[in-house]
């Protein structure tokens, strides 16, 4: 008899949205690049106009196509044509290099923390030797790649995990401090809606692309949609209402919370340190409300620490896998990078990542300080790191438009132009703040920002080049 599969509920999948979606760097990153309380507005707005008809747009993809898993490349292959998928999978794994040069940096941010407990040591060393520390971490984990090894994935999972539960219980315990420890020094801030509105200028607009990343890639859980209790045209919308809510409200309150401890003209003097540090100065002052020195402190960047460099190592090595094992996409991909090593590992696709996100890290190498190649890094991310959803709209767009006969056990938007502007209408807002988000008065920022996604479409081009031409002398 065959064993019947377990059926997920509303809540569990509520709970997997959450956690796919939130931590607690994006409370952190919408405080300071949104001048405080004033994200509040930008977060609700967002989620509204952004990030609710994206979720449902993934659902109603993963349950026409469930057989294949949920991967972009494949709703692509499906809806369009194998080129196309080919420049799918391209993006997913090339916004990645911006990714992988943050993750080195953040790591050992996170290491210095733990060692010297407080931000002005690592900040003050020349920043040529910091950069040359992220070269030789990002240098060791592709050799850790090459070989077939991946001891920090379970290690790195928990680490994620510990991060999400710490996020959340940093609120409660916010909230908590004023009567644990009434004596402390708790800002005020005020909450009428002409100080909560916040300025549209060029800064606001740049930063647009952050927040665009923070609620980005809930296709993730996009398989999961026909494995609902219940009927998932019904329970999956209400997963995704309920999820919404809950990341409202751990961005609303955990800026609150943020606004009992940093002033925000403190932060506009000092931006590049906290944005760099401002999570660590976080649980070091909830520590100290507490009366427990550095305990959370230190629980928090060995963690981050963890997670940093395991996600390090899984970015070096899933998203390349994703690429050049997929039967649609690697027709396009030069041989050479197909090679194989003994460990089973793509080693001349490995050096191609190692010698990428090494050239960001030694652009970066001629800054003023630590701090600034964090912020740099946490822009760049931004705006390439989102680059990779458009193809999730183009796919939606693609199925409105191409398969609209394929049954599906949910469907987010029934009418075929009222489904096709919907996608546009998305794929329009992540395409503007990504644009949006290169402008920066930092010269370096601004050269990163557009460098970057340049580099990205133009090496996604010349391979298929390359391939037919060896396929040609082949064929010769």
């Amino acid at each position: 008899m065959e064993r019947q599969e377990k059926k997920i509920s509303t809540m569990t999948m509520t709970f997997m949205c959450f956690s796919t979606l939130w931590g607690f760097g994006n409370v952190l990153n919408g405080y300071v690049y949104f001048n405080g309380v004033q994200v509040i507005i930008p977060w609700i707005c967002m989620f509204l106009l952004y990030f609710i008809p994206y979720a449902l747009m993934v659902g109603e993809l993963g349950s026409a196509f469930k057989h294949l898993g949920g991967g972009v490349t494949s709703w692509i292959q499906e809806t369009s044509n194998a080129k196309l998928a080919y420049y799918a999978g391209w993006t997913y794994w090339a916004v990645h290099i911006a990714y992988i040069a943050g993750k080195g940096s953040g790591g050992l941010k996170a290491l210095s923390w733990i060692i010297f407990r407080n931000a002005d040591i690592y900040d003050n060393f020349k920043t040529i030797y910091v950069q040359l520390a992220t070269i030789a971490i990002l240098f060791f984990f592709c050799w850790m790649a090459t070989r077939g090894l991946s001891p920090l994935k379970k290690l790195g999972a928990l680490a994620g995990s510990s991060m999400f539960i710490m996020g959340i219980l940093f609120i409660i315990m916010m909230y908590a401090a004023p009567v644990i420890n009434p004596n402390s020094a708790f800002l005020k801030q005020d909450y009428s809606f002409a100080s909560l509105l916040p300025k549209v200028d060029k800064n606001f607009l740049s930063n647009l692309s952050i927040l665009v990343f923070a609620v980005g890639g809930i296709e993730k859980i996009s398989p999961y949609v026909n494995k609902m209790n219940g009927d998932p045209a019904k329970e999956f919308p209400k997963t995704i209402m309920l999820s919404t809510l809950m990341v409202v409200i751990s961005a609303i309150f955990g800026t609150i919370a943020m606004g009992m401890m940093f002033d925000v003209a403190e932060i506009n003097a000092n931006f590049d340190s906290y944005a760099a540090n401002g999570a660590y100065w976080a649980f070091q002052k909830l520590g100290e409300y507490y009366h427990v020195g550095n305990l959370f402190l230190i629980i928090y960047a060995l963690c981050n620490m963890i997670g940093q460099f395991s996600t390090l190592l899984i970015s070096i090595d899933a998203p390349l896998r994703m690429l050049l094992e997929d039967p649609n996409a690697n027709k396009f991909i030069p041989r050479k990078l197909l090679k194989k090593n003994d460990k089973g590992a793509y080693t001349r696709g490995i050096i191609m990542v190692a010698c990428l996100s090494g050239l960001i890290a030694v652009v970066q190498m001629f800054g003023p300080g630590a701090a600034t190649v964090m912020r740099q890094l946490t822009k760049l991310g931004g705006v390439t790191m989102p680059l990779r959803y458009l193809w999730v709209f183009v796919a939606y767009i693609a199925l409105k438009k191409n398969r609209g006969e394929l049954e599906r056990g949910y469907s987010f938007i029934k009418n075929k132009g009222f489904g096709i502007f919907a996608g546009a209408w998305c794929f329009i807002i992540t395409l503007a703040c990504c644009i949006m988000g290169m402008w920066s008065p930092d010269k370096v920022q601004m050269g990163l920002n557009i460098a970057t996604p340049a580099i990205i479409v133009i090496l996604g081009l010349l391979l298929p080049i390359i391939r037919k031409s060896e396929d040609k002398k082949i064929l010769a």
